[in-house]
């Protein structure tokens, strides 16, 4: 079954942007979901990172747990199988990732938020590739905002300053096979904190998406097609005229034998960015929903104490 959400190519970005930019806020509107192709993420890289993380999963438990920092709350390195819990769930999810985020200067006033990423010695160009794939995603992630920021009537550079050093973070997932007294979801029903999300691995069975008619519905994307959906801190700003789509991974019949991996990017503003509600998405019939704001950081520390990572 595909997408129910439209798939854009990034090119007519380019060429159209008012439409684009139209187009993207209608899907978003409507799913909280879009599909990018033509988006310029380099495809062998993708693959040469993908295999570099098959090879890492692949490391015994042990070996793997020495990249391990629960003192990061998740935000580098390594998180083991069965830690992350959706929020308001009870069961962890049935997975293991890596985290990769931005790598600042030794002086950066940032570093107080925001730690050094772990490089894995026994796998050659780690750090070079996985920092390559970061600022790929990362630019592809700020050409969207200038898109949102249009279709939401602001000027095209108004998340320019918000993003520049946003505590972004690139998650690779591994769910492993499920057996059948496994209890829980690949991925547990959530909804993302950040702004928007960029994935790769859409093309594989096992993401759903939760409907506005509250069905579930399976999501999948031609190969090379990137899905991009809607996060916490977007409709916080917006006051709910985007929303953040509830969605989940799950594996049905056969899909439980093998392992399935992904790549999201969680496009995250600068840690010190104060979040409030835009004046131009309050009305007489929406009221403001977010009367006080909260600093980016401290709303992201909040969720990650719900998810069971701090």
């Amino acid at each position: 079954m595909e997408a129910p959400f439209s798939v854009l190519s990034l090119e007519d970005l380019d060429n159209d942007l008012a439409s684009f930019s139209n187009n993207l806020g209608e899907s978003f509107k409507q799913w909280g979901f879009c599909g990018i192709k033509n988006h310029g993420v380099d495809t062998e890289l993708v693959n040469e990172v993908q295999e570099m993380f098959i090879q890492f999963f692949s490391f015994p438990e042990e070996k793997k747990k020495e990249y391990f920092r629960p003192e990061y709350g998740g935000a580098r390195g390594y998180t083991p199988f069965q830690v992350e819990t959706a929020k308001d769930a009870n069961i962890a999810d049935l997975k293991e990732f890596w985290h990769v985020g931005r790598d600042l200067e030794k002086k950066d006033p940032y570093r107080r938020w925001m730690h050094d990423n772990l490089d894995v010695s026994d796998i050659s160009s780690f750090t070079e590739k996985t920092n390559q794939l970061f600022l790929q995603f990362d630019e592809l992630g700020n050409e969207l905002l200038k898109a949102i920021s249009l279709y939401l009537n602001l000027q095209s550079d108004y998340f320019k300053s918000i993003t520049n050093k946003g505590n972004s973070i690139m998650r690779v997932i591994h769910y492993p096979p499920i057996n059948s007294i496994d209890i829980g979801e690949r991925a547990g029903a959530h909804e993302d904190i950040n702004l928007i999300t960029l994935l790769i691995g859409g093309q594989q069975a096992g993401l759903e998406i939760l409907s506005n008619q509250n069905e579930w519905l399976r999501a999948s994307v031609d190969d090379g097609v990137i899905i991009c959906n809607i996060g916490d801190m977007l409709q916080r700003l917006t006051n709910n005229n985007l929303k953040s789509t509830t969605h989940r991974v799950k594996a049905i019949g056969n899909e439980m034998e093998s392992s399935r991996y992904s790549i999201p990017f969680f496009v995250h503003p600068n840690p010190d960015w104060y979040i409030e509600t835009l004046d131009n998405q309050i009305s007489i019939d929406n009221p403001n929903s977010y009367p006080d704001g909260i600093l980016a950081e401290d709303y992201l520390q909040e969720r990650l104490k719900e998810i069971k990572l701090s």
